[in-house]
C-alpha cells in the first residue's frame, strides 16, 4: 500500500469539508472509495463529475483500478469549473 495525499478543489473541497487528507491505497479506485467512506453524502455525488490528476498526470478515461498510486504521491480531485 502506498501513502500519499488527496487534494480536493472547489466543490470537492466543500463536499469533503477539507482541502486535503492522506490516503493509503494501491490504486486510485481504492483511494476514492476510502474518501467516499470517510465523507458520506455529497462527496460521492461530486466525485462522479470530477477529473483526476495523479502526480500531475491526467487520469482521463483509464479505469481507476488501473491507476497505481506511488508512495508520497498526490491525487488532485478537480470538479468541473464554470466556463471550462
Amino acid at each position: 500500500m502506498a501513502a500519499g495525499t488527496i487534494r480536493y478543489w472547489a466543490a470537492a473541497k466543500a463536499a469533503a469539508g477539507t482541502a486535503e487528507e492522506p490516503y493509503t491505497a494501491d490504486n486510485l479506485a481504492e483511494a476514492l472509495e476510502a474518501a467516499r467512506l470517510n465523507h458520506p453524502g455529497e462527496l460521492a455525488l461530486v466525485l462522479r463529475r470530477c477529473s483526476f490528476l495523479v502526480d500531475g498526470a491526467p487520469v482521463g478515461t483509464r479505469g481507476h483500478e488501473t491507476v497505481r498510486l506511488a508512495e508520497g504521491g498526490t491525487v488532485e480531485v478537480l470538479p468541473p469549473f464554470a466556463g471550462g
